[in-house]
């Protein structure tokens, strides 16, 4: 693939992951709206990866906090890093099975369509408008049970429908469960990253192995998009504490209705 469709699809998705707008729902209009060739599964993965590893950096501590959790767990301690660690493997049993439920009964590729990703803009954007605004408010990450772990895990499983967004979808969970929007958005970015790595070992093996070419652009996108997140994620986060998710829920909405007049015209 040329550098500048690697550097847009890259930028695309680094600014879109971590916004409750759905960057896969993005990835897959772009060849869809301008004609080109569809980037596949596979930088679709790449780019996700460079994410990821911009959501470590980015919470370092709070990743540091859950691999001691971990330890704890495996050493039976209880301590809030163990539950915070034990949080998000439940958290990621929900997606993991939805997947692959969906790609064994190959409805994933059917799904990769403007009508559904029109749908989904519009329907959970209008979802995430009433969960911000409706509600108790008060609950910190410290607040976060396991109960709680399992319900955001199930909401996080429907963000496999493009367009419907991981972020935004976990979002909505959480701030229906009464979180505040800064602690709703950290645990939803903490909670990503088992997510993205289950994606990439499941769909990371049908990438063939013997395609050079593929694996470079690969890296290449993954590094360009990894460095657009950490830059998206640092505006974002500064942004929420001053405005609603409001302004995330008209782009989607105006989008949803565009999307929809297209694949119904």
């Amino acid at each position: 693939m040329p550098l500048l469709d690697l550097l847009i699809l890259a930028l695309i998705q680094g600014i879109t992951e971590f916004l409750p707008i759905s960057s896969s729902g993005h990835l897959i209009l772009l060849p869809a709206l301008t004609g080109g060739e569809d980037q596949g599964v596979a930088l679709d993965v790449a780019v996700h990866v460079g994410t990821l590893v911009a959501v470590i950096l980015y919470f370092r501590a709070d990743v540091a906090e859950a691999l001691r959790g971990t330890a704890d767990l495996l050493r039976g301690r209880h301590t809030p890093a163990r539950r915070l660690a034990l949080g998000l493997a439940i958290a990621t049993i929900p997606v993991i099975v939805f997947g692959l439920f969906l790609k064994l009964s190959g409805l994933s590729d059917g799904m990769r369509s403007i009508t559904v990703i029109g749908w989904t803009m519009l329907g959970f954007g209008i979802l995430l408008y009433i969960a911000d605004h409706i509600g108790k408010r008060g609950r910190e990450v410290a607040d976060w049970t396991l109960k709680h772990a399992l319900i955001m895990g199930l909401w996080q499983a429907l963000a496999l429908i493009p367009g419907t967004s991981r972020s935004g979808i976990t979002i909505t969970g959480a701030r229906f469960l009464g979180y505040d929007r800064i602690p709703a958005a950290r645990i939803a970015m903490l909670m990503s990253i088992p997510t993205i790595l289950a994606s990439a070992v499941v769909i990371g093996a049908d990438i063939p192995a013997a395609d050079a070419d593929l694996w470079r652009d690969a890296a290449i996108a993954a590094v360009l998009a990894g460095l657009a997140a950490l830059a998206a994620l640092a505006v974002m986060m500064r942004f929420l504490e001053r405005v609603s998710y409001t302004p995330y829920v008209i782009y989607r909405v105006i989008l949803g209705v565009i999307l929809l007049g297209i694949a119904y015209s």
